[in-house]
This record gives C-alpha cells, structure tokens and sequence, in this order.
C-alpha cells in the first residue's frame, strides 16, 4: 500500500472516530460506485451526511480544506446523488459535510457545499 493510500485511511479513521463522538451514525466508509467514491456516508439528526475527509501533514500546500475544489465538490455531489437513486432514498435530508485534518487539528465543517435538500 502506497504511504499516500496509508495517510488517507488513517486519516478516514481519524475523521470516524471524531464523527462518533460528535453524534453521527456511520453507515458506510469508502462507498464505491462507477462514479466514484465517498468517503463516508453517515446519518446526524436524521439528516443523510456525505463526508468528503482531507489530511494534510504540514501546510506547505495549503489547508486541507483548499484541497476541495469546485471539480471535487461536482464529483462528491454526483456520487452522492447515485447512491440516493441506489438505495432508495432519494426523498431523504442530505447534506454535504467536510472533515479537515492538518497536523493534529480536526475540524468538522457542517454543510460545506452543495444545497442543503429538504
């Protein structure tokens, strides 16, 4: 496994565990589909939650939050709107969450982008 591969794992599982504890169910980690993957899928407050997980070591290219471009949003919205159709559940509250990791920092940002839908 390469070691960008490894720092992204270890990143997902350091983004799970905060999630956890701040009330989130998880329900899925890396959903794959022809359209790509999501990160996390999980449900707070009965809201569908699609979580896209960026870490950064040190900050020499910028925050992980920069690492999310109009493209990558696009990307995470479309697979995100497969998964609905997929499993039914279109006519659920979705939102699009971000969990930014730099150094030993995590932030959790709520509704990031895209449309909350009702």
């Amino acid at each position: 496994m390469s070691d960008r591969r490894r720092t992204g794992l270890e990143g997902e599982d350091l983004a799970a565990v905060r999630l956890k504890k701040d009330g989130y169910r998880i329900i899925e980690r890396n959903y794959r589909s022809c359209l790509g993957e999501i990160d996390i899928v999980a449900e707070e407050d009965g809201c569908l939650v699609f979580v896209e997980v960026k870490r950064r070591a040190g900050r020499s290219f910028g925050t992980s939050f920069e690492a999310i471009d109009e493209r990558k949003k696009q990307h995470i919205i479309r697979c995100a709107q497969f998964y609905l159709k997929s499993n039914r559940c279109a006519r659920r509250k979705v939102r699009f969450d971000v969990v930014g990791i730099d150094g030993d920092e995590i932030r959790v940002i709520k509704n990031a982008f895209g449309e909350e839908k009702r």
